[in-house]
Order: C-alpha cells, then sequence, then structure tokens
C-alpha cells in the first residue's frame, strides 16, 4: 500500500520507466545490498572533524549593555546598582523632574523578572534602591522579563 502521493507520482512516470518487479521484491532487494559507510563517501580530513557539526545551530549572545555617557551621578548610581544585580538586557534611567533630582522614570528588562509578576517585579527592584527611594518624590517604573 503506498500513499496518494506516491500513487500520483506513479501515474504521471511513463510505463517504459516504472519497475516491472513488486514493492516488496524492490524493498527486499535494497535491503539486502551493503550500504556505503560514511568514510567511503565522505573522507574525513581530521581527527577532530568527526565531532563537528557542519553547521552550528547557536546564536550570538547580545552584547553587553553599555552605559549611556549622558547620565548625572544619580543616575549613574541607579544605572550601575540595577545592572549589578538584574544584568538587563534593556535598561533606561532618566530623571524626568527637570533637573532636580526628586523623579525618575526607569525602564528595565531582565530575565530575572520571568515568572514574576509585574507588582513581584516592582518590589524586586525597589528593594535593591533601597532607602534611596524614600528620598525621591517620585518614580515611573516599568519592569518586564524579555
Amino acid at each position: 500500500m503506498i500513499c496518494r502521493a506516491c500513487q500520483r507520482a506513479l501515474r504521471t512516470l511513463p510505463r517504459a520507466a516504472l519497475p516491472l518487479s513488486t514493492p516488496s521484491r524492490t524493498l527486499t532487494s535494497l535491503a539486502s545490498r551493503p550500504s556505503p559507510s560514511l568514510s567511503q563517501t565522505h573522507p574525513i580530513t581530521s581527527p577532530t572533524a568527526a565531532f563537528l557539526p557542519r553547521r552550528l545551530y547557536s546564536t550570538p549572545s547580545a552584547p553587553p549593555l553599555e552605559k549611556p555617557d549622558f547620565l548625572d551621578a544619580a543616575e549613574t548610581w541607579i544605572w550601575d546598582t540595577l545592572a549589578a544585580e538584574f544584568t538587563p538586557t534593556e535598561m533606561s534611567v532618566r530623571d524626568v523632574s527637570g533637573g532636580c533630582g526628586s523623579m525618575y522614570a526607569i525602564d528595565i528588562t531582565s530575565e530575572a523578572f520571568r515568572g514574576a509578576g509585574m507588582l513581584k517585579q516592582q518590589r524586586m527592584v525597589n528593594k535593591v534602591l533601597g532607602e534611596k527611594v524614600k528620598e525621591w518624590h517620585g518614580l515611573q517604573l516599568r519592569t518586564k522579563a524579555p
């Protein structure tokens, strides 16, 4: 029994190209033939070539997150503290108070947040920032997992 696609393919072949033997005889004759070994068809040139895959399936890791050079002292402290704790893939720290340092907007994406709800993620950030948060007027915090 063969599938419909194979039946259609057989119908399109000219009669002269069709095998005269039954499929079971063809399969047994193919099975009895010795199969060529890998070294006969593709010679190995070096001892390590046998262990290397033809194609590496890994992707390069993302480049490390670089701190912007335009951050002031307080923004730099926030950046360094969060980067050391969460190793984020994306992060931005901005003073949105007009320069007086009383309100900050922080956007952070980190693998450490995976599986945690939004409230737990923000509590994690607040815990790391500690007492500094209490000195500020406000904090806009956006957290997410990649």
